[in-house]
């Protein structure tokens, strides 16, 4: 991972006030927001914003994933001609259902990037899984363009295309989740959960991330930043994990150097999953200490 994917935080781009709000948490990712949460009147003044605020640098160094509008719009040229500037990382794409959608958007930034200049692959993709189709085609989805970093449940408009309930304890979304989770891990991406609607009940927040991380997820979408501590929490390594990371890789090593090939601990084998898991709790560790040193700056 080029930066971390613990919280994706939404922020309406027409709206200044949350605009400012936004460059002073501490999300990973800034969704800035030109879709369903700006009236079409005023996506124009979203993309103005954005590109204000991206060149007066008051996002210098984050990671700003615009959520550009979907193809059947009539406002997706206009975002991503418009938007593929430096300080932008990439863009959220929403209604995802197949793996042509995504190929097709990726074909439009590479046309773009052309243009422009800039090297063929610099802008990424977060498509974004609203729909019951988007679910049984979420491997063709992960799969379509290699800009796809890391992929996104939407459980709202998930429930409404089911014509499901959406149920306190969340059984509704559980398969749905489950099969993006385990999709995205096995294509080499990120996968995202959806946002808790209930943005004052962090009790349910909380209940919600201890699944959330049980599935796999490497993160979660926010809507309100009194989220996002709580979301770090669960989502970055305990100082328990680290230490165990630690332990396995100067234990594989010295067993490598002595010539043993594999080492034991606790009567109990270390074998390469071991290692490789050590390995990304220890990088992953190593990303949440610089995002906490540039905070503190």
């Amino acid at each position: 991972m080029e930066h971390l994917f613990r919280s994706l935080m939404f922020v309406p781009a027409h709206n200044e006030r949350l605009l400012n709000s936004a460059s002073r948490s501490n999300a990973d990712v800034l969704l800035l927001d030109i879709e369903d949460s700006v009236p079409g009147i005023d996506k124009q003044s979203a993309r103005d914003n954005i590109i204000r605020y991206i060149t007066d640098g008051i996002f210098k160094g984050r990671a700003v994933y615009p959520r550009i509008n979907d193809r059947e719009s009539g406002e997706l040229l206009r975002d991503v001609y418009q938007l593929t500037i430096p300080g932008i990382t990439g863009f959220m794409y929403p209604k995802s259902v197949k793996g042509d959608d995504i190929y097709f958007i990726g074909k439009l930034l590479e046309t773009v990037e052309y243009e422009k200049g800039y090297p063929i692959g610099t802008f990424k993709l977060i498509p974004l899984i609203e729909t019951t189709g988007a679910v049984m085609n979420i491997k063709d989805i992960c799969m379509a363009c290699s800009r796809v970093v890391a992929v996104a449940f939407g459980c709202e408009d998930y429930v409404t295309n089911l014509q499901g309930k959406h149920d306190l304890v969340g059984d509704s979304i559980f398969t749905a989740r489950s099969l993006i989770a385990l999709s995205a891990r096995a294509c080499g991406i990120q996968p995202i959960d959806t946002v808790h609607i209930k943005v004052h009940d962090l009790d349910d927040l909380e209940r919600n991330l201890v699944i959330s991380k049980k599935l796999g997820f490497e993160g979660m979408l926010v809507l309100n930043p009194k989220e996002l501590d709580l979301v770090h929490r669960y989502f970055s390594p305990t100082n328990e994990e680290v230490e165990w990371a630690a332990e396995m890789i100067t234990l594989s090593n010295e067993a490598i150097h002595a010539g043993k090939g594999v080492a034991v601990k606790d009567n109990k084998f270390i074998g390469p999953p071991m290692v490789k898991m050590a390995n990304n709790i220890l990088q992953k560790n190593e990303l949440v200490r610089n995002a906490d040193k540039n905070i503190k700056k």
